[in-house]
C-alpha cells in the first residue's frame, strides 16, 4: 500500500499543531483528517475508513488516555499512535498498556514530524502482518475444523456401511441355517454349517465396527470372545475357553484371524473327541514382542484341519491361505494329550 492510499485521522486540540502534521502528512502523500477533541475524534473513527489514528494526550473536557478506551472498542480499528510530552513517560507507558501500538514525543522545533511519520509506517506495517497473521491462522482453522467434519462425517458413513454389511451377512447366515435344515445328506449340512460359521465370523467383525469410534482397528480379544460365544450357541451350548490378552489389529486382519480361529474350532468340536463325547477346547490369544500368537487346543483324540483324514481338507486350505494372508505361520502338534495348533501372526 502507497502512502498516498493510506489515510489518518489526528486528534489534537491546538489547531497550529494540526495543521502542521497535516500538511506535512499531505506533503508525503498521505489524506488527513483532523479532530479537535476526542468525541469528534470518536465519532470520525466510527465511520471507519482510517489506517491509523494519532491522538493527542493533553485535550480539554476528555484527555487521550479516556479517548483511547473508546477507540479500542471501536470494531476493527486500526493501529493507534499516542502523542505526548517529552517528560510524560509514565503516560505513554500507560496508553502503550491501554492498546495504544506505539507512542512519540511532541518536541516543537525537533524531529517530531519524522517520528510521526516513522511510527505511522511502522504501525501501518505491523497491523498488516498482524492482519495476515490471524488470516492465515483462521485458514488453518478452518481447514482443520472442515477436515475433523470430514473425518467424522467418513467414519459415521463406515459405521452405516459395516452395519448393513453386518445385517446382511447375519441374514445370509439365517438363510443358511434354513437351509441347513432342509438339507438330508450329512456332508450338504455339515457343508452348510461350515460356511455359516464363516459369514458369522466376518459379521462379527462388522458389528464390532459399526459400534466402534475407530474403524481402522478392532479389538481382537473382545472380537474372539463374542466370536466363540456365538460358535458355541451354534452347536447346542458348547463352553469353549478364551483366554485372551489385549490385542489391537487392523480391522482385515481381524476379518482373517476370525475366520481361521472359526474353523480350527470347528474342526475341534467335529473330530477332536469320538462321537457322542464332549471334552474342553481352548482358544488362547498372546501379545508377543513383535507378534501375536492364536492358539487352538484340544485334548482328544481325533484329527484336525491339518490332518488327511479331516473331510475334505477345505478348511486346512482356508487355514493355510488365511495364515499367510496375515504374515504369519502355522505349526501343529498332536498326541495322546490332544491336539495344537498355533498361528503366529504379525500385528501391523
Amino acid at each position: 500500500m502507497s502512502a498516498s492510499s493510506r489515510r489518518i485521522l489526528y486528534i489534537d486540540d491546538e489547531p497550529g499543531l494540526r495543521r502542521l502534521v497535516q500538511r506535512d502528512l499531505e506533503r508525503h502523500g498521505y489524506r488527513v483528517v483532523t479532530a479537535a477533541d476526542g468525541p469528534t475524534g470518536v465519532a470520525l473513527a466510527a465511520e471507519g475508513g482510517f489506517d491509523a489514528i494519532c491522538l493527542d494526550h493533553y485535550m480539554p473536557g476528555q484527555d487521550g488516555l479516556d479517548t483511547l478506551v473508546e477507540l479500542r472498542r471501536l470494531p476493527d480499528q486500526p493501529p493507534i499512535i499516542y502523542v505526548t510530552g517529552s517528560d510524560e513517560g509514565r503516560i505513554a507507558v500507560a496508553a502503550l498498556r491501554a492498546g495504544a501500538a506505539d507512542y512519540v514525543i511532541k518536541e516543537v522545533g525537533g524531529d517530531f514530524l519524522l517520528l510521526l511519520r516513522s511510527a505511522i509506517e511502522s504501525a501501518i506495517e505491523r497491523e498488516a502482518l498482524r492482519r495476515a497473521h490471524d488470516a492465515a491462522e483462521a485458514a488453518v482453522r478452518e481447514a482443520r475444523d472442515r477436515a475433523e467434519e470430514l473425518a467424522n462425517q467418513r467414519a459415521m458413513l463406515l459405521r452405516e456401511v459395516n452395519h448393513r454389511v453386518s445385517n446382511s451377512l447375519q441374514l445370509i447366515a439365517s438363510l443358511t441355517r434354513l437351509q441347513e435344515g432342509s438339507v438330508q445328506d450329512p456332508a450338504a449340512r455339515d457343508a452348510l454349517a461350515a460356511m455359516r460359521n464363516r459369514i458369522a465370523a466376518v459379521a462379527q467383525v462388522h458389528r464390532r465396527l459399526y459400534t466402534s469410534d475407530d474403524v481402522r482397528s478392532v479389538a481382537l480379544h473382545d472380537y474372539l470372545f463374542g466370536l466363540v460365544e456365538e460358535i458355541g450357541r451354534s452347536v447346542g451350548g458348547r463352553v469353549i475357553t478364551l483366554e485372551a490378552e489385549a490385542v489391537e489389529v487392523p480391522t482385515d486382519r481381524a476379518v482373517s484371524l476370525g475366520v481361521i480361529v472359526t474353523e480350527l474350532v470347528t474342526n475341534a468340536l467335529k473330530y477332536a473327541y469320538p462321537a457322542g463325547q464332549e471334552g474342553p477346547i481352548t482358544v488362547r490369544l498372546e501379545k508377543r514382542e513383535d507378534h501375536g500368537l492364536l492358539v487352538v487346543q484340544d485334548e482328544g483324540v481325533g484329527a484336525t484341519a491339518h490332518s488327511p483324514a479331516a473331510g475334505t481338507g477345505l478348511g486346512r486350505r482356508i487355514v493355510e491361505s488365511l495364515t499367510q494372508s496375515v504374515g504369519g505361520a502355522v505349526e501343529q502338534s498332536a498326541g495322546p494329550g490332544g491336539t495344537e495348533v498355533s498361528i503366529r501372526f504379525a500385528l501391523a
